[in-house]
């Protein structure tokens, strides 16, 4: 009885670590939500956590705001994140293809490479690529932003790994002695194989690109242009002067939530396990 109680007593504890973990994640998002409820009178003269009643008057005061520029940064988001995400997950997904089930020269060091470049961090990188981008001339413009998100070392080690489980060796040899080639191979076997991995890489592509704040602040100049974290950023700054922006940034951010929470719910019913079960047999 007593080895019983401590077993339970000892599992209680990683419990309730995760329930701390969660209460700390969430607590923001909970503070959002209803902060972005309130009214400028209500917004720092009500207790933290009581909801308001300013909610709807808020979010057509947002998208009202300066002609509906909220509308044209979430579209540019859109833009940049699904694009990005899109182009990054293809490039990954033949990379780690390539890597994982072809023997060539400097495979391995393409590999540590990339293994190097995952430990670089984006904030390194992003004043090279500006002056990079300025100097051909590109600054300031929607590839100065989609370009440097295709080429993610972290997605295409990811692509790797998941290839070399996901994809028997045999089943690329059977399709080799029926007469398959490579393409074929690559684009009817392997590649269907590997949709819940891809899934994988474009959601963290996207929540990466949606979330960016740096690079976009560096590479634009143009509001027109901007995403909405940069967007909300401006917003911030110009709440300084005018407290009622306030109001309009937090149901801002609460907005820019609901499309990466709705992604998630329709995505994740791709990731499945065990997608190649019989395929040889």
């Amino acid at each position: 009885m007593t080895a019983v109680t401590t077993r339970r007593s000892t599992g209680l504890l990683p419990t309730a670590v995760l329930l701390a973990g969660a209460i700390y994640c969430l607590f923001p998002v909970s503070w959002v939500l209803i902060a972005a409820t309130k009214s400028p009178g209500e917004l720092f003269t009500t207790p933290t956590m009581a909801f308001g009643t300013g909610f709807l008057s808020n979010v057509s005061d947002l998208l009202a705001y300066r002609d509906g520029v909220f509308w044209l940064w979430l579209v540019n988001t859109f833009v940049y994140a699904g694009g990005g995400s899109l182009l990054a997950t293809v490039v990954a997904a033949v990379s780690g293809y390539a890597l994982a089930k072809y023997r060539f020269p400097g495979r391995a060091l393409i590999f540590n490479l990339l293994i190097g470049g995952i430990l670089v961090p984006a904030v390194v990188l992003a004043i090279p690529q500006y002056l990079l981008f300025s100097k051909v001339g590109m600054a300031d413009t929607y590839w100065a932003v989609l370009l440097p998100q295709i080429l993610s070392p972290y997605s295409i080690y990811l692509a790797r790994v998941y290839a070399t489980a996901a994809i028997p060796d045999s089943l690329l040899e059977a399709g080799r002695i029926d007469g398959a080639g490579e393409w074929t191979l690559m684009s009817r076997v392997a590649l269907p194989l590997m949709v819940p991995g891809m899934v994988t890489i474009f959601l963290f592509q996207f929540v990466a690109i949606w979330n960016n704040f740096l690079l976009p602040f560096i590479m634009l100049g143009d509001d027109g242009k901007f995403p909405l974290t940069v967007g909300l950023y401006t917003l911030l700054a110009a709440g300084a002067n005018q407290p009622a922006l306030y109001n309009l940034i937090l149901t801002g951010a609460l907005l820019s939530i609901i499309p990466l929470i709705a992604l998630f719910l329709t995505m994740q019913r791709y990731w499945r396990t065990d997608l190649s079960s019989g395929a040889v047999k």
